[in-house]
């Protein structure tokens, strides 16, 4: 099995429904961009782990597969490279990565910091990368470096991401972490309340995975009591 994976197309994770704060207004507005513009055609986004490096790149998913009348669209995260080679990188064969991609109308690329240091791999992502570039189709990849820093990324590669659109997310400010805390639960028909989420901000880790963890066990907890969140409900929840 060739592990090269197709995003289901997800309202969940849409243009529409994307938190837009400080610190990662400039990679929404450059992923609609991408999306909308023909004369664009080359996105990289860099950031810490639960950013939204990922929501971006399947509302781009998205998009381009409302455009093609497609109900899934393709990708690979850099995190499978192992089990998509299966361990053998045979430097004859025709690339996996470009058999899956050949007639596709995007590039969708995540976790490219995770390159391995293999010279087949290597060879194959500089392959696609170029043949996508030089055709002018969509390329998206993400990251958690800028381009400079990413490791066994040829030069020629970090020259053109350069020259294309690229956008840092940090959503590590409070004011960031607020916004999305009340929007997971205006999505889920709950109320919230300040400080609550100003507990949840003292006694949690301010980043956004452990923040969505706790408050999903708040909610479960609200659920299965039939109360409203409080903060003596968070806190039993918390305690749990």
């Amino acid at each position: 099995m060739q592990l090269v994976f197709d995003f289901p197309v997800d309202a969940k994770f849409s243009f529409d429904n994307f938190v837009v704060c400080s610190g990662n207004e400039t990679a929404f507005q450059f992923a609609k961009l991408l999306a909308a513009d023909n004369s664009k055609n080359l996105l990289f986004i860099y950031g810490p782990s639960g950013s939204g490096k990922t929501h971006l790149l399947r509302a781009l998913a998205g998009a381009f597969s409302s455009h093609a009348g497609l109900t899934t669209f393709p990708y690979i995260s850099l995190r499978d490279i192992d089990d998509i080679y299966r361990g053998e990188y045979p430097a004859e064969a025709v690339s996996r990565l470009a058999e899956r991609f050949r007639d596709e109308p995007a590039l969708l690329i995540d976790d490219i910091h995770l390159l391995p240091d293999n010279p087949h791999v290597r060879s194959e992502f500089w392959q696609l990368f170029n043949d996508f570039h030089d055709a002018s189709r969509k390329i998206a990849i993400t990251g958690l470096l800028p381009p400079r820093e990413i490791p066994h990324l040829d030069d020629h590669i970090v020259s053109r991401l350069l020259w294309g659109l690229v956008a840092k997310v940090d959503i590590s400010d409070d004011d960031s972490l607020r916004m999305i805390m009340k929007k997971l639960a205006d999505d889920r028909n709950v109320i919230l309340p300040a400080d609550v989420i100003n507990y949840l901000l003292f006694h949690t880790r301010r980043e956004l995975p452990p923040l969505i963890a706790v408050f999903e066990s708040i909610y479960r907890h609200s659920l299965a009591t039939n109360r409203k969140i409080s903060l003596k409900l968070a806190q039993e929840a918390m305690q749990m």
